[in-house]
C-alpha cells in the first residue's frame, strides 16, 4: 500500500499554497484522561467510520477517530453484525466507539462489555441522530427531551465506564419550538461525562440550512468544567478555525467534511499549526488515495464486501472535480481493486476548481415533522421509556 501524508497533499497541489492560517491557541483536547494531540474529532457515521477510513485519516493527522454508531441492546445480545462494527483494528489506539442507548440497564451493560473485554478508550452516546425509524421510538435526537430517561441513561454509562471517558453528543432540539442543549449539557456535565459535543442543528433540520454556531457559544457559556465540542458546516480547515474563534468551544467534531476528503485531517493539523494549508490534492493524487481505502476496505471485510463498501465513496471523492458523468457511473458499478484502478487510470489530471471545495456531501435532505412517540412532548420531566427499537444505530447525527 502507498503511504499517503499531508506532504503528498501538498505536493499535489496546483500553484501556491493558501495563505498562513490565524491559529487557534490550543494545548490539543483532554477528555477524562484521554490526551488528544488535536482538538478534531471524527464523527461516527454509519457505514463509513469503519475501521478502514479510521485508519486511512489517521494516516492524514492525529485527532480521536470515533467509530460507526453501534446498538448498546444489540452489542449485549451478541448481534453478528454488530460485533464486527464495534471491532478495532489490533494495532488501533486509541479504541474510540459510539454507542446508541435508550435503557439504562442495556447501556451499562454494554458500555461494561466494552470496557472489561474489548478494552475501548473512549465511549461516545449518540443522542442526537434524526432518522425517524430511531425517534419515533424515543431515540437518538428526540431522548434529550425527556430529561429524567436521558440522566439515567447518561449516568448507568459514566458509572460502567469508571476510569473510561465518557462523552454525549446531542442536537440543538427537537425542533425551534422544543430546544433542548442547554438541559443536555448541564446534565451530562453534573453525570460525571468527560465532554459534550453540539450539532448546531435541531432534529427537525436534518442537514438542511446553515448550522446555528450561536448555539455552541451558549453551551460553552453553560458548561464550564468539560470541554464543549462544535459540529457542522466544517467543510474546510478554516472552518475549524473560524467555529472555535466564534464560539470559544474547545475543539471540533468533523461529520460530512471529510467524506471524501480524508485530506481534511492534514489540512486541519497545519491550520492549527498556523502553517499554509495545502490544496487540495490533483486527481492524480485523488485516484492514489482512493486506491489506498479500496485496499483498505478489501483487507478488513474481505474482497467482496470491500469492494462494494467502496463503491459509496467514489462519489464523494470525486464531487466538484471536472470528471465526466461516464466514468463516475462506471465506478459506482466496480467488481474489484484491478476494475478500480484501470478506470482510475482514465481520470484526466485536474485540479479542484476553488467555487466547488465546499460542496456538500453526504446527508443534504431536511427539513423534516419529526416523527415521535404518541404524547412525547408531553411533560418532559416525567418518567416516559423508549421502546427498544429507539437505539437502532441507523446514523451518526
Amino acid at each position: 500500500m502507498s503511504t499517503i501524508s499531508m506532504n503528498s497533499v501538498a505536493a499535489g497541489a496546483s500553484g501556491p499554497s493558501q495563505p498562513d492560517a490565524s491559529p487557534v491557541a490550543h494545548g490539543g483536547l483532554q477528555i477524562g484522561p484521554l490526551k488528544v494531540e488535536l482538538p478534531v474529532v471524527l464523527a461516527p457515521m454509519a457505514g463509513v467510520t469503519n475501521a478502514a477510513f479510521r485508519r486511512l485519516c489517521r494516516n492524514f493527522g492525529a485527532g480521536l477517530y470515533v467509530s460507526e454508531m453501534i446498538s448498546a441492546r444489540a452489542l449485549c445480545e451478541g448481534n453478528e453484525k454488530t460485533t464486527k462494527l464495534a471491532s478495532f483494528a489490533p494495532d488501533e489506539t486509541p479504541r474510540s466507539l459510539q454507542l446508541a442507548a435508550v435503557d439504562p440497564q442495556y447501556v451499562s451493560r454494554a458500555v461494561a462489555q466494552l470496557v472489561e473485554r474489548d478494552g475501548v478508550d473512549h465511549i461516545d452516546l449518540n443522542f442526537g441522530c434524526p432518522v425517524r425509524k430511531v425517534t419515533r421510538n424515543g431515540g437518538g435526537g428526540a431522548l434529550p427531551y425527556k430529561r429524567r430517561l436521558y440522566e439515567s441513561v447518561v449516568s448507568a454509562a459514566v458509572n460502567a465506564a469508571g476510569p473510561i471517558p465518557v462523552t454525549v453528543k446531542f442536537r440543538v432540539g427537537i425542533d425551534d419550538d422544543h430546544i433542548t442543549y442547554l438541559d443536555a449539557g448541564r446534565i451530562a456535565e453534573a453525570a460525571g461525562v468527560a465532554a459534550v459535543a453540539l450539532h448546531g442543528r435541531t432534529v427537525s433540520q436534518l442537514y438542511a440550512g446553515t448550522a446555528d454556531w450561536s448555539t455552541i457559544a451558549k453551551l460553552k457559556e453553560a458548561v464550564q468544567t468539560i470541554p464543549v465540542l462544535g459540529n457542522g458546516d466544517i467543510w474546510e480547515a478554516q472552518d475549524a478555525l473560524d467555529m472555535m474563534a466564534a464560539t470559544g468551544c474547545d475543539g471540533v467534531v468533523i461529520g460530512r467534511g471529510c467524506l471524501g476528503r480524508p485530506w481534511l485531517f492534514a489540512q486541519l493539523a497545519a491550520a492549527f499549526a498556523g502553517e499554509p494549508i495545502p490544496e487540495p490534492p490533483r486527481t492524480p493524487q485523488v485516484a492514489e488515495i482512493m486506491i489506498e481505502h479500496a485496499e483498505l476496505l478489501v483487507d478488513w471485510f474481505g474482497a467482496h464486501k470491500g469492494i462494494r463498501e467502496f463503491r459509496k465513496h467514489t462519489a464523494w471523492y470525486l464531487k466538484g472535480y471536472p470528471v465526466g458523468g461516464e466514468i463516475r457511473g462506471s465506478l459506482g458499478r466496480i467488481n474489484d481493486l484491478d476494475h478500480l484502478q484501470e478506470l482510475l487510470n482514465t481520470l484526466p489530471d485536474a485540479a479542484l476548481p476553488d467555487e466547488n471545495k465546499r460542496s456538500a456531501r453526504g446527508h443534504t435532505r431536511g427539513p423534516q415533522v419529526v416523527a415521535l412517540p404518541d404524547g412525547w412532548l408531553g411533560d418532559p420531566f416525567d418518567h416516559a421509556q423508549a421502546a427498544p427499537e429507539g437505539d437502532s444505530a441507523a446514523s451518526g447525527g
